[in-house]
């Protein structure tokens, strides 16, 4: 593996980690939402495992496609810099896109199932970047719904960051659900 694409991945493990450790802490409040139309713990935790599997899958699919990916230039770069600040901003808050929620299913699965299942994923990530085209690292790999073409650099930064923007929700929800109900 590339090792600038090492210490990213490196960094994207810690986070899970992390993530996964401050979900499990809830033990059963884990399932259970702060208010009405919010996810609780376990959602966060099924909506990261969702997306991640997407992307890691995206990346395998474009990388057979390696002769049509494009160069990224200073507009991959700049558009990833402003995702990049606005996922790490604490009041910044963004919608699942469409495409994401429709493959999330409704029931949410045991944290156990869930962890899993994220662990199969990012096994199959470390695969992929394990075999990452050096020729390929400046090229864009995945379109963001939001910033547009990423190469894998930029991407393992989203990743991260994604996982960071909902470590943060992750303890709001921990403050709420661990609060005694004030009625």
């Amino acid at each position: 593996m590339n090792h600038r694409l090492h210490i990213r991945f490196e960094q994207l493990e810690h986070a899970t980690n992390r993530l996964l450790a401050s979900a499990a802490v809830l033990g059963e409040q884990a399932y259970q939402a702060p208010g009405p139309g919010q996810w609780s713990a376990a959602q966060v935790v099924q909506h990261l495992v969702v997306a991640e599997t997407g992307i890691g899958l995206y990346v395998e699919k474009k990388v057979l496609q390696a002769e049509g990916l494009q160069a990224g230039g200073i507009g991959s770069f700049l558009k990833s810099r402003l995702l990049r600040v606005l996922l790490r901003l604490p009041f910044t808050r963004f919608k699942a896109p469409a495409s994401l929620t429709k493959l999330t299913p409704e029931a949410v699965p045991p944290l156990a199932e869930l962890r899993a299942e994220w662990e199969a994923s990012r096994r199959r990530l470390e695969r992929t970047l394990n075999e990452y085209p050096g020729k390929l690292l400046n090229r864009t790999i995945f379109k963001h719904p939001r910033s547009g073409m990423l190469t894998i650099t930029q991407t393992l930064d989203f990743m991260l960051d994604h996982i960071l923007h909902h470590q943060k929700q992750l303890e709001r929800i921990t403050k709420q659900v661990a609060q005694p109900a004030a009625r």
